[in-house]
């Protein structure tokens, strides 16, 4: 377990940051669904939505002082408290109807060479899913980067992946490099760097851009990428510990008040019920921004809570 120690602060002329809700960014993707629903009831979007991105730059501050300030406005207003100008970890809620592209990510390293600040290492925790759901991971052994390159020119590419069903409760670890796909029939909570950047290999035929070239020159033919242990800790369960992100789940009685640390900058993200941080309310498919070392959180009926945080660098 990591020793919990605040690590942020203000900077120089800067205000100490309450902790703060914001709205969640949604998304229309050709693989979504019409309703988000229970989740969520009106998106805004026309048509099929995919994401709903909790932390993402352009999401909207909700309360306090700074509301209707925009997540990316805010980290460039404190980057001593939320990140170097750039808020670092983007919490994702996906709801796939169809299956996504086959895909991968840029690490640090390669990020960087482009001028991006960094890579796009990811998990996805598992909220729903159909019997028989799939998603990818990794490459089979023995297959080689020009295999792939074959693969998706003949439309075989599937066939080389490695398919892991999933079930409610998995946590599946997808590190930059690793080429993966999600199939439908799920919804996941995705926690990953903030970094947009995505190469598709292979799209079914849809009539979308594929990056091949960019993406073969990221592909790792071994990853750690596939499901994670859990974690029991007093009071929480740790779902997930990188040098990228922690995700750790509270399960809060009815009337229940907890003192929660962050050793590092972080959101808590609901999953069921409704809760508060610092009397900053919210509900499943939202998030409050942490800025503290610690926090009060409480609820009324029983909530089911995620606390997302980057470990201190």
């Amino acid at each position: 377990m990591t020793d919990f120690k605040a690590v942020d602060g203000p900077a120089p002329g800067e205000a100490r940051l309450a902790a703060f809700r914001v709205g969640p960014k949604f998304a229309a993707r050709i693989w979504g669904k019409d309703s988000l629903q229970p989740w969520y009831g009106e998106t805004g979007i026309a048509g099929k939505v995919g994401e709903a991105w909790l932390t993402g730059p352009e999401c909207v501050v909700e309360t306090g002082d700074r509301a209707g300030t925009t997540l990316g406005e805010m980290a460039k207003l404190y980057p001593g408290q939320l990140g170097n100008g750039e808020y670092p970890l983007l919490v994702k809620m996906l709801f796939p109807n169809e299956k996504l592209s086959v895909q991968v990510h840029p690490d640090d390293l390669e990020a960087q060479k482009i001028g991006l600040a960094r890579g796009k290492t990811e998990c996805w925790y598992v909220l729903e899913a159909d019997p028989g759901a799939t998603v990818a991971c990794g490459l089979k052994p023995g297959v080689e980067v020009e295999d792939v390159r074959k693969a998706v020119g003949d439309g075989t590419l599937e066939a080389l992946l490695e398919w892991l069903p999933v079930t409610v409760g998995d946590m599946v670890f997808v590190d930059a490099g690793t080429v993966h796909a999600i199939g439908p029939g799920v919804v996941l909570l995705e926690v990953q760097q903030t970094c947009d950047v995505t190469y598709r290999l292979f799209d079914y035929g849809r009539p979308r851009e594929l990056h091949l070239d960019d993406g073969l020159a990221v592909v790792k033919l071994k990853t750690d990428a596939g499901k994670v242990k859990p974690e029991k800790f007093d009071g929480f369960t740790r779902l997930i510990e990188t040098e990228y992100f922690v995700v750790d789940r509270f399960e809060l009685k009815a009337g229940e008040t907890i003192e929660m640390p962050m050793d590092g900058i972080g959101c808590v993200a609901g999953l069921r019920g409704g809760a508060a941080v610092n009397a900053v309310e919210f509900g499943a498919g939202q998030a409050v921004v942490v800025p503290e070392g610690s926090v009060t959180v409480s609820t009324k009926a029983g909530a089911t809570i995620v606390r997302c945080w980057e470990p201190g660098k």
